[in-house]
């Protein structure tokens, strides 16, 4: 396998087996001991600890999360992922309780392998419409 399909098979193993299905496992496997995520909040940004942590605070909000990968590419020591992120608001997140509500959250996702691990992370998903559909910003007015 060449060195650009290995690094794909890391963004699944990520993407699938570590965050969709909460497999710690896969994490200890994937995620590189320098890891940084460039995207995290604060205390959740280095190492696989961090890692966990915001998985861990994802999977109790939305604990039937399932994140589809859209489109796959590879280039070097980088992977880019579009994403759809599906699941239901059922867990507090960041202090918004749970509503129940279906949540659909696209994204775009940048992973740097080093040593055949993830070792950064830079992500940029709808926040905004995350929080709209879980109710904790208003829909915005219609255009006149």
């Amino acid at each position: 396998m060449s060195t650009t399909e290995a690094n794909k098979v890391l963004a699944r193993l990520l993407l699938e087996e570590d965050i969709s299905r909460g497999d710690e496992a896969v994490a200890e496997r994937i995620i590189h001991p320098d890891f940084v995520d460039h995207t995290n909040p604060p205390g959740m940004q280095h190492g696989l600890a961090g890692h966990k942590a915001i998985v861990r605070l994802f999977r109790a909000a939305f604990p039937d999360q399932w994140w589809q990968i859209e489109d796959l590419i590879a280039e070097g020591d980088r992977v880019v992922a579009r994403t759809t992120m599906r699941g239901t608001h059922r867990g507090d997140f960041f202090g918004i309780p749970a509503t129940g509500r279906a949540v659909t959250l696209p994204g775009v996702h940048v992973m740097r392998v080093a040593d055949g691990k993830i070792a950064e992370h830079w992500g940029s998903n709808d926040d905004l419409g995350l929080l709209r559909q879980i109710g904790a910003l208003p829909e915005p007015s219609p255009a006149r």
